[in-house]
């Protein structure tokens, strides 16, 4: 019973925050887990997660059941950021490039700066890493997102506090960071400078990032309306100058003066259906799926689990939908899953796919020759888990 109270208070401490400020009393003891994984298009997987400040990168040609000698995308060593909401990120180019991405703390408390590493001969050889950003303030820039898009042109988000530390110069009001986008249209070797999306995002929840079928790039991220109300925003990043515009996307009304760290996920159907999961706690601890209408309260909204629920991924193929989440349980934590064969309109039952007594990242989906698998880390180690009996 003391381990269950124990993690249960894990899940729920970060809500008690009064502003980002405050984040080094709720800040984690627990090991840094943070990875990603992909797999590219001849079924193989690969993996990134951080080490003795490096981000390495493996793959696995079994579905995760051994994986290579690691390589190291920064040769030399730097602090990286690799906790669930913070982690290191991986993609790939339209001609086999690998490209990692991850957020470096700086020297002062919750700033960072975006990183960027390429290779162009399947991982062996990395370039030496970029900082994203043109501005060199030390501040934050991070919880970064990456996704390529239908030409090949790698968009770049991340969490920033430039707006709010000139707002407090000005003794004025400033809720929140803002989200800035950056795009590269030569495959990793330079970004534009950056464009500022939105203001007022919350401080501390990923960004959640998908392809439309036009080929642009949608992103799903936690922002903040009127008195501290912690609801979404979704925005389309147009690459080809055309400005972005967020719109409000979720009216759950949670209000919270502090971040749930708690971001969103989003998967893109072939037809343009923009499903999605997302948590909030206005009454009690819920993960939400819902088809994204911006401006607009989404469709088909479904409370997909309850308390002790949390991180929760999603991913789409054709009609049918995967939502997974992190379950704490007495005997520590289980991988729950729920699946939709309709589009959405309807979800099963929920259902254990895996369990471990130990510390767990959040899962992420993956999907290959339309079926959905797991990339789990846990404090025992990473694993591929099937949503489905193979």
């Amino acid at each position: 019973m003391r381990k269950f109270i124990a993690i249960l208070l894990s899940l729920i401490a970060p809500a008690l925050l009064a502003h980002e400020g405050h984040e080094g009393m709720t800040k984690s003891k627990a090991p840094e887990l943070g990875a990603s994984a992909a797999i590219d298009g001849k079924g193989r997987l690969w993996l990134v997660d951080a080490a003795d400040g490096h981000v390495r990168l493996r793959h696995s040609d079994d579905f995760g059941r051994t994986l290579s000698a690691p390589v190291m995308v920064n040769a030399t060593a730097e602090p990286i950021y690799a906790e669930g909401e913070n982690r290191p990120k991986i993609a790939f180019g339209k001609q086999g490039e690998l490209y990692v991405s991850w957020s470096q703390p700086r020297a002062k408390p919750w700033t960072g700066f975006v990183r960027f590493a390429r290779s162009t001969d399947g991982g062996a050889h990395f370039s030496a890493p970029l900082t994203v950003h043109h501005d060199r303030a030390e501040i934050t820039h991070r919880f970064d997102a990456m996704a390529v898009d239908g030409q090949g042109r790698i968009a770049m988000a991340w969490i920033d506090k430039r707006n709010l530390e000139a707002a407090n110069a000005k003794g004025k009001p400033y809720l929140g960071a803002a989200i800035y986008t950056s795009v590269s249209s030569d495959a990793g070797i330079s970004f534009a400078p950056e464009q500022k999306l939105a203001d007022q995002s919350c401080e501390c929840c990923r960004i959640a990032m998908a392809r439309t079928p036009q080929g642009e790039i949608g992103a799903f991220f936690r922002a903040i309306y009127g008195d501290n109300i912690r609801d979404h925003a979704y925005a389309v990043l147009h690459a080809d100058g055309r400005p972005n515009e967020a719109q409000r996307a979720t009216f759950s009304e949670w209000h919270l003066a502090g971040c749930p760290h708690h971001g969103p996920g989003l998967a893109i159907a072939s037809d343009g259906v923009r499903h999605a999961v997302w948590y909030e706690a206005k009454d009690k601890p819920t993960l939400w799926y819902g088809q994204l209408d911006p401006g607009h309260a989404p469709k088909h909204a479904l409370a997909i689990a309850g308390p002790g629920a949390s991180h929760a991924d999603i991913a789409v193929n054709d009609r049918q939908v995967w939502v997974v989440w992190n379950q704490v349980g007495a005997h520590g934590y289980e991988l729950m899953v729920r699946s939709s064969q309709d589009g959405g309109e309807h979800f099963d039952e929920a259902r254990q796919i895996a369990n471990t007594s130990g510390a767990v990242a959040s899962p992420q989906l993956l999907l290959w020759q339309g079926r959905a698998f797991v990339a789990w880390n846990t404090a025992a180690g990473f694993r591929l888990i099937p949503t489905e009996a193979l």
